[in-house]
């Protein structure tokens, strides 16, 4: 795999500097990246990650390849579980905005990420997505008691809004993930198609509702800790 960063150079590692992150270093190695991560739980019981960026950045398939390197030690907890379903979303008018900020539960994401900080001794089921159903699904993931960091991931954790201001304080952390437009562009059409679109309806909904989630996302990252860039991490291998 490979991971450029680009580190926001603030004094306090888990303050975000302001402007501009600086230039980009050499690409780094995921055992490094998962040793940053665990540095989170010296202090805590369990510390909570958060990995930011725009939709196709890469941040799920990075989180679970922190959780797998990491082991028993790590657990997997994705926003996409929020998703309201598709019934919330023909109610409120947003069907033809799934996956845009208001299209989540994040309240409820709020109200389990207090709940993985302060119940560190049983188990805690955590909802997922389904690509298959295109609806959330319960429980498909679990943070047990052995899981020290919770590695979350989801395109509007570092955002200045309601909501996903009080996620964003529980992080120890939040890095954010970006990849080329083109690589991001790419992904999103296929993940379209993959779903049952055809290429004319997948570039159209890239077009009018990935795009601008993006750009809101965008609007985030200097509030991140560190930047994490040309993320190229195999499947295959967790």
């Amino acid at each position: 795999m490979e991971i450029a960063d680009h580190r926001t150079g603030a004094e306090d590692p888990r303050t975000p500097a302001q402007g501009s992150p600086a230039p980009a270093e050499a690409p780094r190695p995921l055992a490094e990246l998962a040793a940053d991560a665990w540095s989170l739980t010296e202090d805590t019981p369990r510390a909570l990650l958060g990995l930011a960026g725009p939709p196709g950045a890469g941040k799920s398939t990075l989180a679970r390849a922190l959780v797998a390197h990491l082991g028993e030690g790590a657990a997997y907890l994705p926003l996409d579980g929020f998703h309201l379903s598709n019934a919330q979303l023909a109610r409120l008018g947003l069907t033809a905005r799934k996956g845009s900020e208001p299209s989540f539960d994040v309240w409820g994401y709020v109200d389990l990420l207090r709940r993985v900080t302060d119940e560190t001794t049983r188990d805690i089921y955590v909802p997922d997505y389904d690509r298959t159903l295109h609806e959330p699904v319960a429980a498909r993931h679990l943070v047990p008691p052995t899981a020290r960091l919770v590695v979350t991931e989801g395109n509007y954790l570092a955002c200045d809004l309601p909501g996903w201001r009080d996620a964003y304080v529980l992080l120890g952390e939040c890095w954010y993930v970006e990849v080329p437009g083109d690589v991001r562009q790419k992904r999103l059409v296929e993940r379209q198609l993959a779903g049952g679109r055809d290429e004319a309806q997948a570039r159209d909904w890239v077009a009018a509702n990935d795009g601008p989630n993006g750009e809101l996302v965008e609007g985030s990252r200097d509030r991140c800790h560190q930047i994490l860039s040309a993320v190229r991490v195999d499947p295959s291998h967790f």
